[in-house]
Protein backbone atom coordinates (compact mmCIF):
# COMPACT_ATOMS: atom_id res chain seq x y z
CA UNK A 1 0.00 0.00 0.00
CA UNK A 2 1.30 3.45 -0.81
CA UNK A 3 1.50 6.34 1.62
CA UNK A 4 -1.56 8.25 0.30
CA UNK A 5 -3.85 5.23 0.66
CA UNK A 6 -2.60 4.59 4.20
CA UNK A 7 -3.13 8.24 5.08
CA UNK A 8 -6.68 8.19 3.67
CA UNK A 9 -7.45 5.03 5.64
CA UNK A 10 -6.11 6.59 8.85
CA UNK A 11 -8.16 9.78 8.34
CA UNK A 12 -11.38 7.83 7.77
CA UNK A 13 -10.84 5.84 10.96
CA UNK A 14 -10.52 8.97 13.16
CA UNK A 15 -13.58 9.95 15.21
CA UNK A 16 -15.55 12.93 13.86
CA UNK A 17 -14.70 15.01 16.93
CA UNK A 18 -11.02 14.89 15.96
CA UNK A 19 -11.76 16.70 12.70
CA UNK A 20 -14.02 19.44 14.12
CA UNK A 21 -12.56 22.92 14.37
CA UNK A 22 -15.07 24.48 16.77
CA UNK A 23 -13.80 27.13 19.15
CA UNK A 24 -14.19 26.18 22.79
CA UNK A 25 -15.36 29.14 24.86
CA UNK A 26 -15.50 29.21 28.64
CA UNK A 27 -18.30 31.43 29.99
CA UNK A 28 -17.25 34.40 32.10
CA UNK A 29 -17.99 34.11 35.81
CA UNK A 30 -20.99 36.05 37.12
CA UNK A 31 -21.37 37.12 40.67
CA UNK A 32 -21.52 39.98 43.10
CA UNK A 33 -19.98 41.25 46.30
CA UNK A 34 -21.93 41.01 49.52
CA UNK A 35 -20.05 42.67 52.36
CA UNK A 36 -16.64 41.01 52.48
CA UNK A 37 -17.80 37.95 50.48
CA UNK A 38 -17.87 37.16 46.79
CA UNK A 39 -20.95 35.25 45.59
CA UNK A 40 -20.52 33.30 42.31
CA UNK A 41 -23.84 32.49 40.70
CA UNK A 42 -22.98 30.74 37.42
CA UNK A 43 -20.22 28.34 38.47
CA UNK A 44 -22.53 25.31 37.92
CA UNK A 45 -23.01 26.36 34.28
CA UNK A 46 -19.26 26.81 33.85
CA UNK A 47 -18.59 23.37 35.35
CA UNK A 48 -21.20 21.92 32.99
CA UNK A 49 -19.57 23.61 29.98
CA UNK A 50 -16.20 22.21 31.04
CA UNK A 51 -17.72 18.76 31.59
CA UNK A 52 -16.43 18.53 35.16
CA UNK A 53 -17.99 18.28 38.60
CA UNK A 54 -18.86 21.57 40.28
CA UNK A 55 -17.25 20.42 43.53
CA UNK A 56 -13.94 19.78 41.75
CA UNK A 57 -13.93 23.18 40.02
CA UNK A 58 -14.93 25.03 43.21
CA UNK A 59 -12.20 23.34 45.28
CA UNK A 60 -9.62 24.21 42.63
CA UNK A 61 -10.64 27.88 42.62
CA UNK A 62 -10.64 28.07 46.43
CA UNK A 63 -7.20 26.48 46.60
CA UNK A 64 -5.75 28.69 43.87
CA UNK A 65 -7.12 31.89 45.40
CA UNK A 66 -6.17 30.78 48.90
CA UNK A 67 -9.44 31.44 50.64
CA UNK A 68 -12.19 29.55 52.40
CA UNK A 69 -15.57 29.12 50.82
CA UNK A 70 -18.76 27.12 50.73
CA UNK A 71 -21.50 25.99 48.39
CA UNK A 72 -25.09 27.02 49.05
CA UNK A 73 -27.44 25.60 46.47
CA UNK A 74 -26.14 26.63 43.07
CA UNK A 75 -23.98 29.45 44.46
CA UNK A 76 -20.38 29.34 45.57
CA UNK A 77 -19.51 31.80 48.32
CA UNK A 78 -15.90 32.94 48.72
CA UNK A 79 -15.08 34.36 52.16
CA UNK A 80 -13.16 37.29 50.70
CA UNK A 81 -13.49 39.91 47.96
CA UNK A 82 -12.07 38.59 44.71
CA UNK A 83 -12.22 40.38 41.34
CA UNK A 84 -13.98 38.50 38.54
CA UNK A 85 -10.85 38.78 36.37
CA UNK A 86 -8.85 36.76 38.91
CA UNK A 87 -11.55 34.06 39.11
CA UNK A 88 -11.75 33.87 35.29
CA UNK A 89 -7.96 33.48 35.19
CA UNK A 90 -8.18 30.54 37.62
CA UNK A 91 -10.98 28.94 35.57
CA UNK A 92 -8.78 29.18 32.44
CA UNK A 93 -5.93 27.57 34.39
CA UNK A 94 -8.31 24.80 35.50
CA UNK A 95 -9.39 24.23 31.89
CA UNK A 96 -5.76 23.98 30.75
CA UNK A 97 -4.93 21.46 33.49
CA UNK A 98 -8.09 19.36 33.72
CA UNK A 99 -10.09 19.82 30.50
CA UNK A 100 -8.10 20.69 27.38
CA UNK A 101 -5.96 18.03 25.70
CA UNK A 102 -2.28 18.98 25.72
CA UNK A 103 -1.75 17.40 22.29
CA UNK A 104 -4.75 18.44 20.17
CA UNK A 105 -6.22 21.22 22.36
CA UNK A 106 -9.75 19.81 22.29
CA UNK A 107 -12.02 19.77 25.35
CA UNK A 108 -13.22 16.21 24.64
CA UNK A 109 -11.47 14.70 27.65
CA UNK A 110 -12.33 12.76 30.75
CA UNK A 111 -10.54 12.19 34.02
CA UNK A 112 -9.63 8.57 34.74
CA UNK A 113 -7.94 6.94 37.70
CA UNK A 114 -5.55 4.05 37.09
CA UNK A 115 -4.26 2.64 40.37
CA UNK A 116 -2.94 5.72 42.22
CA UNK A 117 -2.40 7.92 39.18
CA UNK A 118 -5.00 10.32 37.78
CA UNK A 119 -4.98 10.75 34.00
CA UNK A 120 -6.61 13.13 31.55
CA UNK A 121 -7.65 11.05 28.53
CA UNK A 122 -8.58 12.70 25.24
CA UNK A 123 -11.52 11.11 23.46
CA UNK A 124 -10.66 12.91 20.19
CA UNK A 125 -7.01 11.96 19.66
CA UNK A 126 -6.48 9.20 22.26
CA UNK A 127 -3.75 11.05 24.12
CA UNK A 128 -3.34 10.34 27.83
CA UNK A 129 -1.37 12.32 30.41
CA UNK A 130 -1.09 12.37 34.17
CA UNK A 131 -2.53 15.41 35.92
CA UNK A 132 -0.58 17.15 38.69
CA UNK A 133 -3.13 16.91 41.45
CA UNK A 134 -6.73 15.98 41.96
CA UNK A 135 -9.15 16.86 44.72
CA UNK A 136 -11.41 14.17 46.10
Amino acid sequence: MDYDKLLDRALTSLPESAMEKLRFEIPQVKGHLEGSKTILSNLPQIADTLGRELNHLAKFILREIGTAGEMKGSQVILKTKVPASKINEKIRKYANEFVLCADCGKPDTKIEKDKDIIFLKCMACGSKRAVKYYFV
